[in-house]
């Protein structure tokens, strides 16, 4: 199946900073692409360049076929494009908004009547057509954006950092939008730093320091924890406890999971009782201490500590 994206070794430099490090991964057709990273890990500049908004500095991609380097235009007429704020004009009704991106599609006659009912009904704006734009809740608002990158039905869309402004529901439903998409058959890449949204994704990119530091379903990335072990442990004192936990051999280290300490450990067969009573003998009341699957949280703080370390370690930036 040949990618819908296909990136190789892409680089981009400002001066002496390199925002993107020499990035490859390809994107199949029909799949939600998620590129999990911090802020400033170089997840929009990346995703600008596939847009064909940034030139690379090194390296190709490939974008429905077309080269975003010898092409930008052919790359921008073929796909959608949301960015991390609202890409619309606020001072514009809804109305006003869907009939100017389809005359910068252009989109005329019978097609842009249908369009424009499937941009209404899919963001819920029967009935808003004449509401100025910056008077719409951030959801709605949200989902007016989504339906105007995709009034000419691209078959690639992107969106960076959708959801960064609007309400846990309003972030459901937009999700539950982008499963849509993925069943009819459009490749989504989506830029975030929220891993509950990353869990939707079929497949994660975790960037970190403009590298790629790991790539894989859910379930791969987990595999960073093969021969290790994490134990949750409840405790009234958390925070003391997870130093008392890193003094322990058995322990490689700790992060405070809400009100519980997440401990990993250097090898799979620690005894969690054991734990519990040495934790118990320092002082600290313990409530359970329990082996738990690695969450995407667990695997994401790993393998940036890891990335990190190994960049000191060869005196990377």
């Amino acid at each position: 199946m040949t990618p819908a994206i296909d990136v190789r070794g892409l680089t981009r430099r400002f001066g002496d900073f390199v925002a993107v490090d020499d990035v490859s991964f390809d994107v199949r057709p029909g799949e939600i692409f998620g590129f999990l990273g911090a802020n400033g890990a170089g997840k929009s500049t990346t995703i600008r360049m596939l847009c064909g908004l940034l030139a690379p500095t090194a390296g190709t991609a490939l974008v429905g076929g077309v080269d975003v380097a010898r092409d930008p235009e052919g790359v921008k007429r073929r796909i959608g494009y949301m960015s991390q704020k609202f890409s619309l004009y606020e001072a514009l009704t809804v109305d006003q908004n869907i009939a100017f991106f389809g005359g910068i599609y252009g989109i005329e006659g019978a097609r842009f009547q249908a369009r424009r009912r499937f941009v209404l009904e899919m963001a819920g704006l029967e009935g808003r057509e004449r509401v100025v734009t910056r008077d719409l809740p951030g959801g709605w608002r949200q989902r007016l954006a989504l339906g105007c990158a995709l009034l000419h039905e691209p078959p690639i869309v992107f969106l960076d950092e959708p959801t960064g402004s609007v309400d846990p529901l309003s972030r459901r439903r937009f999700w539950d939008l982008i499963t849509d998409l993925s069943s009819r058959g459009v490749t989504v890449l989506v830029t975030t730093h929220y891993l509950d949204e990353a869990e939707h994704c079929h497949r994660i990119a975790i960037i970190q320091a403009g590298k790629l530091a790991a790539l894989g379903t859910t379930d791969e990335l987990r595999q960073v924890f093969a021969g290790r072990a994490i134990l949750e442990v409840q405790t009234p004192r958390p925070v003391d406890a997870a130093l008392v936990l890193e003094a322990m051999p058995e322990i490689e280290k700790t992060s405070i999971f809400g009100t519980s300490v997440h401990a990993v450990t250097h090898t799979a067969d620690v005894d969690p009782a054991a734990i519990a009573r040495a934790l118990e003998a320092a002082g600290h009341a313990v409530t359970s201490v329990s082996r738990v699957p690695p969450s995407l949280e667990d695997v994401f703080l790993d393998v940036v500590e890891r990335t990190g370390a190994a960049a000191l370690a060869g005196g990377g930036r």
